[in-house]
Order: C-alpha cells, then structure tokens, then sequence
C-alpha cells in the first residue's frame, strides 16, 4: 500500500512505518502530548505485534515525515449508533442498493477498518495532508479486494478543531454518549452506499 499524493503545498508520499522511520519519529510532534508519546514510544511495539499497522506520509523532495497514521480492523455496531436500523440508515443517509437491502437488514454490526493516531507535523497543519491521508484510505479500501469493509471509523480527539476536520470529510458522530470524553467515535460509509447507478 503505497501512493504518491499532490497536497497543496507539497508532493506526499504514504508507506508502512519502517524501522529506520522509527528513529526520524523522535524530531517528529503534531503538537499533541498524548498522540507524540505514542508515536515516540509506543508505535513500534504496537505494530510489531499487530495491534495496529502503522504508516507515515513523507515529503517526496525531502524524504521527512510530515504525518503518521496507525489503521486496524474494526467494527461498526448498531446498537452502539442508534437502537434502530431504519433510524441508523437515514441518519447516516445510506443509499444502499436494493439488491443488498435484504442483507443489510439482518446485520447487527458492519466491518469496518480504523483510523488511528492521525497526527501531522504540527508546522505543516492545515494544509491539506490529513485531508490526503483520508482519500488514500477511502481509495485503498473501495479497492481492497481480501476482507470486507463497508465503513471508516476514527476516534477523533475531542476537540474543536479535530471534530470540525473529521465532519467536513463527511464523518459522522456514532454515538452521543462521549461528548465529555477524550476522544469522538465517528464513522464514514464507504463506496457501497454511494453509487445507486451500480443496481443496474
């Protein structure tokens, strides 16, 4: 999984962490205590044994790490967003083909891939990379051909201006109940419910 990406300041480029990424980490900081010490501290182990696959955007030119992400398999639940499916469909405005309605009806819970530890070098905020980072991960799993996948999920940092980004790409928040917690569990539908021309 690897994409060279045109921002609007500069030309990204997303691969798997590396060992020798590991140690560039340690300059790097997003501005946020909690999201630096993971990436300083914790990242490896927890890609190492698999908690996590972990990711970094650099700059093409300079080869230096302006964002990292973590992504791991995850679920969306519906009991977790609304009690009742039909409330959950329009909340979400799911246009889900009629071939597939049927289906749909009987889950209780949808396969979903997570979006973690999102964090961009705090002097390069704003410009367009996490934006990037979110359309390389949409694409990926439209296209990803091994598991299914119907949604994207994040934990946003329960913030303003973190909410405010994750909402404008289209997320939606699961649940109300952590208003007053540290992080938004939020969701976005895939492809799947976007093209009602494919019933045809």
């Amino acid at each position: 999984m690897e994409e060279k990406i045109q921002s609007s300041d500069i030309d990204i480029r997303i691969n798997k962490l590396t060992e020798e990424d590991i140690e560039k980490l340690s300059s790097f900081s997003c501005g946020n205590d909690k999201l630096d010490d993971f990436f300083h501290n914790e990242i490896y182990i927890c890609s190492k044994y698999h908690y996590v696959s972990a990711y970094c955007v650099k700059d093409v030119q300079s080869d230096e790490i302006v964002a990292v992400f973590t992504l791991a398999n995850d679920a969306v639940v519906i009991g977790d967003v609304n009690d009742d499916l039909e409330d959950f469909i329009q909340m979400s405005a799911l246009r889900i083909n009629e071939e597939y309605l049927p289906v749909f009806k009987q889950q209780t819970s949808f396969p979903a891939i997570n979006i973690g530890h999102l964090g961009t070098r705090a002097d390069l905020q704003s410009k367009g990379i996490g934006t990037k980072v979110l359309d390389f991960v949409l694409t990926t799993f439209i296209n990803y051909d091994i598991a299914g996948c119907q949604f994207i999920t994040v934990d946003s940092l329960n913030n303003e201006k973190t909410n405010k980004f994750y909402m404008k790409n289209g997320f939606s928040n699961q649940t109300n109940n952590d208003m007053t917690h540290d992080t938004r569990r939020m969701y976005l539908p895939i492809e799947l419910y976007r093209h009602e021309e494919d019933k045809d």
